[in-house]
Parts: structure tokens; sequence; C-alpha cells
């Protein structure tokens, strides 16, 4: 007689059947499978890339048109500011002014330590038009202007340091003194060509132009009172001083250029009026010179 073990049948799993002895059913191939079915054309849920621009904006219009709109705003802003920028800027006429080289640099500074032997100061015009200071020494421009007062602002922090006098509240004063007094002489210089009415084709730019070269001499001068004391200050700003007061004299050339344009006699009251205001504006700088570089000089 067989024992119970002979007579226990062991089910043979069927492909398709779950195991007996399993709890659960396992459903995650087929999950798997539906969900990778389903994620297949989209990828991760997206659209295609091969999805048309009208496609994608039916799927998110709002932002579409807020990125249409404001990249319109962003062209017609770029075009008000191009059309009204020389309305307060004059950047065509800067760009004149720093159209210069290293070859015209350095023959301007020769010229406004040395101006003694030059004998043609009479700026060259190309169709009514100067041309511009890179072509000619005598042009003004803005560059070295510009350099020298930074320059000169660099020097006096570097005086007062040696002097531990320096702080920055002292340093911007000194920027803001010299500033103070270029604007000054503009505004005077601009008054006085008004009040005695020449007409003149010098721009407020010119002026500005002519005014700060004198930075130049004034660098000259609070270096060499650095390294040689009172005496090299005096000896080198005295210098500068008096080539300044001659350089001055392109400045007398472009006013008087208009008198005989308008054939003004030489010796009328007018012209005398001129030339006793570029004989002032000249004998100014000297004095400018002086008062804005002899307290870093001990």
């Amino acid at each position: 007689m067989p024992g119970p073990a002979s007579k226990r049948r062991i089910p043979v799993s069927q492909p398709g059947m779950a195991d007996p002895h399993q709890l659960f059913d396992d459903t995650s191939s087929a999950q798997s499978r539906g969900y990778g079915a389903q994620r297949a054309p989209g990828g991760l849920g997206y659209p295609s890339a091969s999805a048309s621009p009208q496609a994608a904006f039916l799927a998110d219009p709002v932002s579409n048109m807020a990125m249409a709109y404001g990249s319109s705003l962003a062209a017609q802003g770029k075009e008000l500011v191009d059309k009204n920028i020389d309305r307060f800027i004059p950047v065509t006429k800067l760009k004149y002014y720093f159209a210069v080289d290293t070859m015209y640099v350095g023959k301007k500074l020769g010229l406004l330590f040395f101006p003694y032997l030059h004998q043609d100061w009479e700026v060259q015009y190309q169709q009514d038009t100067p041309v511009a200071p890179r072509f000619d020494v005598n042009a003004p421009d803005l560059y070295i202007p510009a350099m020298a007062f930074i320059t000169y602002v660099l020097v006096a922090g570097l005086a007062l340091g040696t002097q531990d006098r320096f702080s920055p509240d002292l340093l911007g004063l000194q920027a803001s003194s010299a500033l103070a007094w270029l604007t000054l002489e503009v505004l005077a210089i601009l008054l006085s060509l008004y009040l005695v009415t020449v007409n003149t084709d010098l721009t407020t730019i010119d002026l500005v132009a002519f005014l700060g070269y004198k930075y130049v001499g004034m660098i000259g001068g609070v270096l060499m009172g650095l390294l040689f004391g009172k005496i090299g200050y005096y000896l080198v700003l005295g210098w500068c001083c008096a080539s300044i007061f001659v350089f001055i004299r392109t400045l007398r050339l472009k006013i008087l250029a208009e008198a005989a344009a308008e054939g003004v006699p030489v010796r009328g009251a007018r012209n005398q009026l001129r030339m006793y205001l570029t004989m002032a504006v000249a004998a100014a700088q000297p004095l400018l010179m002086y008062w804005l570089t002899f307290h870093l000089v001990r």
C-alpha cells in the first residue's frame, strides 16, 4: 500500500498560470511593457522633436506670445535709443575726437612740451570738415586730455601717499576741484564769446580739449617735484606753463579764422576783443596749473 507521499501530486505550472505558492501576482513586467509602449512615441512624456512649430505654439500659446511681444519691445527700444542718443550724447562727434593713433599721441606730447619750433599751426580741412586728429597734429583731441586727467589724479594720490596725507576723501576733493575749475573755464569762455558776439566754429568739446592739455604739464611738474623737490617742481612747471601759453595760439587761430572769413579788419575793435580773450585764456592756464599742484609738493 503506497504511503501518503506517493499520492501527493505536484501541480505542473503551465504557461500563463501563476505559481500556486505565490501570494500575489507579479504584474511588474506587464506594466513595464505597457508603460514603455505608451511612452515610446513621446519620449519621457514630452512632445517629440519632430513636432511642427504650429504644434509647439498650440501646446503653450501664452508663453510664446509673451516671448514674441518681449522681442518686439526690445527691438523698438533699441531703435528708439539709436535715434535719440545723439540728442543727448554726441557719439558721432566724440568718435572724431578719439580718432588718434600712437604716432599722433607722440607728436602731440612733443608739441605740448616744445611748441617753440612749430611753424604751421593751421588746422587742416577737407571739404569744410576738419580732418581726423591722427592726420593733423594741430587738431584738438580728447584722448590726451582724458588720459592726462586720470594720470593727474593718480599722481596726486601718489604725492599725498608719500607725505602720509593720503585719504580717499582728499583724493576725491582733488579730482572734483580739477573738474570744477575746468567747468568754470569752459563756461567763462562761452559767456565771453557770447558777450563779444564772436561767431566761431569752436564747440564746447573743442574748449574742453584745449583746456585739458594743461594736465600734461601738471603731471610733469608734480613728478619732478617728487623726484627732485621744490627746485625740480618749479623748473619743470615753469617750462610747461610757458609751453602751454604758446600752445594756446592754436585756439587763437581758430577764433581769428572766423574773423578772417567774416572780413573783419585785423585791427578792428571786435578783433581786438578776440585777441584779449585768447590772451586771457592763455594767461589763466599757468595760474591754474600752479594752483592745482603747489600743495602736492613739499
